[in-house]
């Protein structure tokens, strides 16, 4: 893109010009004459020169400036620079001298990042040092040894002349022995702001001061009442610690004047801390552990509170969804905006709830403020009417010889706040070292007056820093923050006023296309299977809640980690990204899962009519119900489920118990039937895996069930023929015991009176029959023949049972 930017500057006055002239001259007039009285010798020798010169590109001592206050002075103030010399060659330097030296004025701000860039270049132009009272002597540096200098001198002595930004440098000159003479053998090249005046129209200064961290709370809570959450690590504890990266944020940030950009997923998963809640134990088949930072969480939600209160607050989606990968590779898979949608309504709320401001939702942020047609749609997809973009992504506009205000309409309601792209991006990098932390804040000084020089026109200028600065990074910028604050060229604006600030009518609206997209961006963006696994998941949990009595112990922890399945923080780790989301996904099936048909073994039906009954087991710790039971016949010709293929009952079962449900079955065959048993939602879904078992039916047939009705009259007529038997033989032994009776009592009466009966007593003939016995009286002609002989009066022979 072409320099928008530049300042189109004024040459110096002619008094200052003059006065440099005859400083160079009056500089000149010792070298000259020490050039008139060398002897005659080689060429060499007549080369040697008597003034400092430069050793090399980078020199051979490595000068630090690391520290400059104040970072932008005014009339009277005292400049004080510090830091370090390092002698890195392999030769001691002598008669070493530090001092300072002012260049020239950089009036543009494509001078300022040229000389930024070579910061350390000897051979760079550097300009006349100072008096030489205002220098540091050492007479000896010995190799790899660092010494410390300090350098202070009245801000009047530094002949500073006309507004603007001074290449300020600090320079080493010495002698080495292969070297015997002055010369330059390091420099360190800074920027000295200068802007003693209040200016008619200061520049408006937005600073986004954002808390935004990666993704640590997973979808798995407690059985308990109160779903105890489960972080994925305690790596969040020691951001918000005393001295962490989050604590110092806040601890920056609450005496500065910055709109505070905030995403809610952090201040949820801080609140979550803040009562019990668990992280995995040490190894992979460990229990999970109960994490210990409550009070760390407590103290730093209330130092959020204080630090936000009567600031702005702007409320990114929750989980901050990367808006890029979504746009490029997430609107084709359905449902993918439902996710941004659902993330952009729980903002303002989550954030309310545990901060008590009310903050904006009205702005999307996409990674680096890099956009392209897809992305405004998607951003603005969601209700965001304004999108935070960044300088070197957007055209600033058609011959334009000054840095444009920072709102541009783009169409459609939807406005492109465009950051600055140079002090956006001044505080990459390490800020751990002293050296690259002050470069930083001079640079972003130097950057700020020099936009503020390039024109009367009142504008609004937005600074957007790297999303996660670190604890060094922080620093350095509210360093920065504090000094633009004091200036006398820039104010500070809260977002929203930028944002409504009245657009320049030159700077360019066009938004760039597809192709201009940066590719290192977009190498590192979600793939497509990330978004189509967070739609399958999507759907397994939409099948799932319809079940549950309580679908928010689900609905809500699912949902809010399907959003964290999305977040810009997942750049540059695709693996973590994906091991992420398949533990959503399998962490859900096993909760589904727990909702379950037992397995069942063959059943044996006899008979036209059978009942089978089906248990559902539901393990979770709440009922489930809207589910029905289908029950179906593969063989419906021999096996019928209540007069049909199959037959559905609706099912409910309460927390840790199972239920039977019954199904009556009609059997019109004998042999074997598979059956089918699945859940289903009230939707007719299927829930859960079916259940098939077989169902072994024995039919009783007609011929069988006469066969054993006649066995049954059978019995039944032998039964009365015994019974009539048994009586008639009753019947008759009543009989002859009457007869009996009668015959004893005539003996009885004729023994009384002495008669004897001449035919009783007489001797029977020979072959005669005895009287018959009592038994034998009982005898009749129909009676059956005696199953055994008569007994024999003969002796029993060996072996013989004997009756008695």
């Amino acid at each position: 893109m072409a320099e928008a930017a530049d300042f189109q500057g004024t040459s110096p006055s002619p008094a200052r010009r003059w006065l440099r002239r005859t400083g160079a001259v009056l500089a000149g007039t010792p070298l000259l004459a020490g050039f008139l009285q060398l002897p005659a010798g080689s060429p060499a020798e007549a080369a040697t020169p008597a003034a400092p010169r430069a050793a090399s590109d980078d020199g051979s001592v490595a000068v630090s400036v690391d520290s400059l206050t104040p970072g932008a002075p005014s009339e009277g103030d005292t400049v004080t620079v510090s830091g370090t010399v390092t002698n890195k060659g392999k030769k001691a330097v002598t008669d070493a001298s530090v001092g300072l030296r002012v260049g020239s004025l950089l009036d543009t701000r494509s001078s300022i990042d040229t000389a930024a860039k070579n910061s350390g270049d000897v051979d760079s132009p550097a300009g006349a040092e100072i008096d030489d009272k205002y220098t540091e002597k050492f007479s000896n540096l010995t190799p790899g040894v660092s010494q410390p200098y300090t350098i202070s001198v009245p801000a009047d002595e530094l002949d500073l002349g006309q507004d603007g930004v001074y290449d300020l440098s600090v320079t080493l000159t010495g002698e080495t022995s292969d070297q015997p003479w002055e010369q330059t053998l390091g420099v360190r090249h800074t920027f000295l702001p200068w802007q003693p005046d209040e200016l008619d129209t200061k520049t408006k200064t937005t600073f986004m001061w954002p808390l935004v961290s990666t993704v640590h709370m997973t979808a798995e809570t407690g059985s308990d009442e109160e779903q105890t959450p489960v972080f994925h690590d305690d790596e969040l504890a020691a951001e918000i610690s005393p001295g962490g990266r989050l604590d110092r944020m806040v601890a920056l940030g609450k005496d500065l004047d910055v709109t505070w950009v905030i995403d809610p997923d952090l201040l949820a998963s801080v609140e979550a801390m803040t009562t019990r809640y668990e992280i995995p134990g040490e190894n992979t088949d460990d229990q999970n552990v109960v994490g210990g930072h409550q009070e760390v969480a407590k103290r730093w939600l209330t130092e959020v509170q204080k630090a936000v209160a009567d600031k702005e607050v702007v409320a990114l989606p929750f989980g901050d969804p990367d808006l890029a990968s979504l746009a490029h590779h997430g609107t084709s898979v359905t449902g993918s905006l439902r996710h941004l949608k659902e993330a952009t309504d729980v903002a303002a709320g989550t954030v309310e709830s545990i901060l008590h401001v009310v903050p904006s939702t009205d702005y999307a942020w996409p990674v680096e403020g890099a956009v392209d047609p897809s992305i405004i749609k998607v951003a603005t997809s969601a209700g965001a009417d304004k999108v935070i973009v960044r300088g070197d992504t957007f055209e600033g506009g058609r011959d334009l010889t000054y840095t444009p205000t920072a709102p541009r309409p783009v169409g459609g309601g939807t406005t492109a706040v465009v950051a600055d792209a140079r002090l956006s991006t001044v505080f990459d990098g390490d800020m751990t070292r002293a050296a690259a932390s002050t470069q930083a804040v001079q640079r972003f000084l130097a950057q700020s007056l020099t936009l503020a020089l390039q024109t009367d026109r009142p504008r609004s200028v937005v600074v957007a820093p790297q999303r996660t600065p670190s604890a060094a990074q922080a620093q350095t910028m509210a360093e920065a923050i504090g000094a633009l604050q004091d200036s006398t060229w820039s104010q500070p604006q809260d977002l929203t006023a930028a944002a409504k600030s009245k657009p320049d009518p030159a700077a360019g609206t066009d938004v760039p296309p597809a192709s201009a997209y940066p590719k290192s961006l977009r190498k590192r963006e979600l793939p497509r299977s990330a978004f189509e696994q967070i739609a399958r998941t999507q759907d397994k949990l939409d099948r799932f809640k319809v079940v549950l009595s309580d679908q928010s112990r689900v609905v809500t922890p699912f949902g809010r980690a399907l959003n964290r399945g999305m977040a810009a923080s997942w750049r540059g780790r695709p693996a973590e990204a994906a091991i992420y989301r398949s533990g959503i996904e399998t962490y859900l099936d096993t909760l589904s899962s727990q909702v379950r048909l037992i397995e069942k073994s063959e059943t044996k039906l006899s008979g036209r009519s059978a009942t089978i009954p089906v248990t559902v087991q539901n393990n979770l710790v709440q009922g489930v119900e809207h589910m029905v039971l289908r029950l179906t016949s593969t063989n419906p010709t021999r096996l019928q489920i209540d007069g049909d293929a199959y037959e559905e009952q609706p099912v409910a079962v309460s927390g840790g118990h199972s239920q039977s449900v019954k199904f009556t079955t009609n059997a019109n065959a004998n042999g074997r039937a598979t059956v089918v048993a699945q859940l289903y939602t009230q939707d007719g879904r299927p829930y859960g895996q079916p259940v098939t078992f077989d169902v072994k039916v024995t039919e009783i047939t007609a011929t069988v069930m006469l066969v054993i009705g006649g066995g049954v009259l059978l019995l039944v007529l032998a039964g009365f023929r015994m019974y009539t038997q048994r009586k008639r033989a009753a019947a008759r032994q009543a009989e002859e015991r009457g007869q009996d009776d009668t015959a004893d009592e005539a003996d009885a009466d004729a023994a009384d009176k002495g008669a004897v009966n001449p035919a009783v007593s007489e001797t029977r003939p020979t072959g005669e029959s005895a009287p018959r016995t009592r038994e034998d009286a009982s005898e009749q002609p129909s009676d059956p023949a005696p199953d055994t002989a008569p007994e024999s009066a003969d002796p029993s022979g060996t072996g013989e049972r004997v009756d008695r």
